[in-house]
């Protein structure tokens, strides 16, 4: 046998041990968790079960509005990991009576997750639980998403992430909805 076909087949060799620990590493729950961790995993389970949010969907919200940054700030102002601008957090903790809310509370993670959820979950009321609707509001504001309803006179039933007039908006909810996807098939038993 030639050197040139040893040298090939050590190759070829190498290249198939190669794809079969890639493979493996691939279809990994862990492997894919260090690019969808589940930081605040007890306060998400808490407060999505709370105001009957999944806590996974809560995970997919964080990862696209702050990646987990619990300081994190926008150029609008919003605040903390779940991205809540000041007048969304103050009106939601007065509904849900935390006393002494102040803005920079929006940066502590129990405090913006649970009003985060809180508000998720109102979004989801309002919406009849359509999650694009839903999501979008959370992006671009309620009035908006209603806006864009009344102009298609349309039912929430049938508005789709294509109706979005929003692009920026429409990139949002496609980006939660495709982490929200990953999150519950790295983290469910079942995919």
């Amino acid at each position: 046998m030639s050197a040139k076909r040893l040298r090939l087949m050590k190759t070829g060799a190498w290249l198939a041990v190669w794809l079969v620990l890639a493979g493996l590493v691939f279809n990994s729950r862990i492997f894919w968790r260090l690019f969808f961790p589940l930081h605040y995993q007890p306060l998400l389970e808490r407060y999505g079960n709370e105001y009957q949010v999944d806590p996974l969907l809560l995970a997919a919200v964080i990862r696209a509005e702050s990646k987990y940054h619990p300081r994190a700030r926008s150029a609008a102002g919003a605040l903390g990991l779940m991205q809540i601008v000041p007048e969304t957090g103050a009106w939601a903790a007065e509904k849900l009576g935390l006393a002494g809310f102040a803005a920079d509370k929006l940066f502590d993670p129990e405090t913006n997750i649970r009003i985060g959820a809180w508000y998720l979950r109102d979004l989801f009321d309002e919406f009849h639980g359509n999650i694009v609707l839903a999501l979008a509001a959370y992006n671009s504001g309620r009035g908006n998403v209603r806006g864009w309803l009344a102009a298609q006179k349309e039912g929430q039933g049938s508005f789709t992430i294509e109706n979005i007039p929003f692009p920026e908006t429409r990139t949002y909810v496609r980006r939660v909805l495709r982490n929200y996807h990953w999150y519950k098939r790295i983290y469910n038993a079942d995919p």
